[in-house]
């Protein structure tokens, strides 16, 4: 569970706060609120009820807090009590917070009141306690009561931290030149507070910079397994060795926030249904006049049924039968099977064997890294532990095992192997696959060509040669990140881990930090730090560039020209291995009469000899009627085979030649002759197989001369 928070922002909105100092196009209130609202946001994006803010403002133009009767706490006005922030509250925020026109109010006297705010939430109860003060330092703060608010702020262990614009920060390289008197004197007052506190006084240029820097979120691990480590039987045999032990996760996936369902709403009736798969929520106008309301996703399930309109019927869920996917089939199990071959399993962490390090291969894992620690705290439990991990490192094995995580789950294969660091060990543990989740495929060697006789070659067209093969290596050599030492040894990489960021999951949370607060602007571009890994360095280009160029001239690397459009049609027909004109050895003419007896290779080759468009349109008028002939004909679905084998070369061809068109119209033809039974009688099955061939109409999608979009081939298909 996380530890609950209680934070207290102070925000100077004096009217200095309103000024533009030191060559900057923003305010100091505005460079202010830069990180005000990225900390804001990101407490509020947790979504925690224990993680709360309060908000103060300094250099108020009016005054208004529960000790506003003392003239010490005027111009201090607190615009939100400590509570979870939403986004109302946000927006809320947004509008109170404006320069003012006064710059009277004390420093000094908003802390007390920060600290009377918390007092008076937290009680003597255990939170933790931030209080945050950003002013420039200009007018004037009373040094009275330091001491007793050091006192207190190190009494309840309150973290204390002050931030103003062009503070003076010798570590950070920032020092303002010509320095007001007073602020500097207010400086010096504010930095000895922080260091008294034991706190954070730094200049606001530091903390905005910091801003782009992703936060890692610190997860208390929570145990997923709490048993023995066992080998042998416990039950059967006295000597079975038992470790009491816990495991926790080592490595998680961050997800990044999913996007929610919304839709404007309506005036739906209640109860009243939308579309088929959508169902708005019907709800009354909200005070806040939030037009738009969550959606309610609705399951149907159906199955084929020739004799239903539309060819499937709906039915509930408590009539489907329950399967398993095994590969790509789904294999049906029954509740009384199921009952019956389910396996009973204790909670349990078995050890099965053990294998040498070198022999396992690290593609075999399946799943997060997870850790196995002794009970704690058990002194005799960890001594035992840590002699299994020692016996493990010094054999340089791992350790195979069975783990059961609760009574009656699956069991899982997992390997442990020893991990041992300066005053901590343990077994790092990941799951293994067993064996139908291997697949086993076999490629050829990459170094040499087996003959049909078992001959080896290394030398080959398809093998690259020795120069091929050094342009490579060297072009390799020459992109390696790692930095070199004077001896030419490789030193550490300039990637360090620590400063790689997921650019998806921070990119995304920074997004919605932003239009939070600004919910009209556009977002702004990603910060450097999570695209600096994302392109190569530019002195790494530099330097493999001529070796690329190398490379490029000893693999003859040369560019593909552009397809050209009408792939059939541009080209010509192709020819036999001979050479020989076939057709003009034996005077042939040129095919103008498709038989029935041979009517797709005769199609074919008309096309491939068509001169014009209209011999092609004769062709299709031809096996048009070849094909209205053998549906007339057919006994039965004696020929259905033959149609559907003739529409898809149809379609195929057609759209090779570029004329959708042709078979868009002969296949509206067909189906209204069918459907209306033209074609010697009820022929409906015939379409049926031409629905399921996906013999449809030729859609822009396959081709770019078709006008029928894909929702009107979809829709002519499913019409009746």
């Amino acid at each position: 569970m996380a530890d609950k928070e209680a934070t207290v922002y102070i925000v100077d909105v004096g009217k200095s706060m309103g000024e533009r100092r030191n060559g900057r196009e923003i305010t100091d209130l505005e460079w202010a609120m830069q990180y005000v609202w990225d900390r804001i946001t990101s407490t509020v994006a947790t979504g925690r009820k224990t993680a709360m803010l309060g908000v103060i403002g300094l250099k108020t133009n009016g005054t208004n807090n529960e000790l506003q009767d003392d003239s010490h706490f005027s111009n201090i006005s607190v615009f939100s009590e400590i509570k979870q922030f939403l986004m109302p509250d946000l927006r809320q925020l947004k509008d109170e917070i404006k320069p003012s026109s006064t710059d009277k109010g004390d420093a000094i006297s908003a802390l007390i009141l920060a600290i009377q705010m918390i007092i008076t939430h937290c009680k003597k109860l255990k939170w933790k306690r931030k209080i945050v003060l950003i002013t420039n330092g200009l007018g004037r703060i009373s040094d009275e009561n330091v001491d007793d608010i050091v006192s207190k702020v190190e009494e309840d262990s309150t973290e204390l931290v002050i931030l103003g614009p062009d503070f003076d920060d010798s570590e950070y390289g920032v020092k303002e030149e010509e320095k007001d008197p007073r602020k500097a004197e207010n400086e010096a007052l504010l930095r000895s507070l922080s260091e008294q506190c034991g706190g954070v006084f730094g200049t606001l240029e530091q903390a905005v910079s910091e801003m782009v820097i992703p936060r890692v979120k610190a997860v208390r691990p929570i145990a997923s397994f709490k048993g023995f480590l066992q080998l042998g039987n416990p039950h059967d045999y006295d000597t079975a060795v038992r470790i009491p032990v816990e495991r926790y996760p080592r490595t998680m996936v961050a997800k990044a926030p999913s996007a929610s369902q919304f839709v404007l709403r309506s005036d739906l009736a209640a109860g009243q249904e939308g579309p088929d798969s959508i169902t708005t929520i019907p709800e009354t106008q909200p005070e806040d006049g939030n037009p738009l309301t969550s959606v309610r996703n609705l399951r149907t399930y159906q199955v084929s049924d020739e004799n239903a309109p539309g060819g499937k019927i709906d039915i509930e869920r408590e009539d489907l039968a329950k399967g398993y996917e095994y590969g790509r089939t789904a294999v049906h199990i029954s509740e009384t099977d199921e009952n019956i071959t389910a396996l009973e399993t204790e909670a349990a962490l078995e050890l099965i064997g053990f294998i040498q390090a070198e022999r396992y291969d690290r593609y075999m894992h399946m799943s997060n890294t997870n850790i196995l620690i002794a009970q704690r705290p058990n002194d005799k439990t960890s001594l035992a532990l840590s002699s299994f991990i020692h016996a493990l490192f010094e054999l340089e094995s791992y350790a195979v095992a069975r783990l059961v995580t609760k009574e009656n789950k699956p069991p899982l294969l997992v390997l442990l192997a020893p991990s041992i660091e300066p005053e901590y060990e343990c077994l790092l543990e990941v799951q293994l696959p067993f064996a139908e989740d291997i697949r086993t495929y076999r490629f050829p060697p990459l170094d040499k060509v087996i003959t049909v006789s078992g001959k080896v070659v290394t030398e080959h067209r398809n093998l690259p040669n020795d120069d091929l093969q050094d342009a490579l290596d060297r072009y390799v050599d020459s992109m390696e990140l790692m930095d070199k030492d004077e001896d030419g040894d490789l030193s550490e990489a300039p990637f360090p881990i620590e400063d790689s960021f997921s650019p998806v999951l921070h990119r995304i949370n920074a997004a919605i930090r932003s239009r939070a607060i600004q919910p009209n602007d556009p977002i702004p571009p990603p910060a450097k730090i999570l695209t600096q890994f994302s392109q190569p360095p530019e002195h790494l280009l530099e330097t493999t560039q001529r070796h690329l160029e190398k490379l490029i001239e000893v693999a003859d690397v040369k560019k593909v020209p552009p397809k050209a459009k009408g792939r059939k049609r541009a080209r010509e027909p192709e020819k036999p291995l001979s050479g020989l004109d076939v057709d003009a050895l034996l005077s042939q003419e040129k095919r103008v009469k498709i038989s029935p007896n041979n009517a797709i290779p005769e199609f074919k080759q008309t096309l491939a000899l068509a001169e014009n468009i209209e011999t092609t349109k004769d062709a299709v008028k031809q096996m048009r009627s070849i094909i209205e002939d053998q549906i007339r004909h057919s006994l039965g679905d004696a020929n259905y085979d033959r149609v559907t084998e003739g529409l898809g070369v149809m379609r195929e061809e057609l759209i090779s030649y570029e004329e959708p068109g042709l078979y868009n119209e002969f296949l509206k033809d067909l189906k209204e002759k069918i459907l209306k039974e033209r074609l010697g009688g009820d022929r409906r099955e015939l379409w049926w197989l031409v629905k399921r061939s996906k013999l449809g109409l030729i859609d822009q999608r396959q081709s770019e001369l078709s006008d029928i979009t894909e929702e009107q081939a979809k829709a002519f298909l499913s019409a009746q």
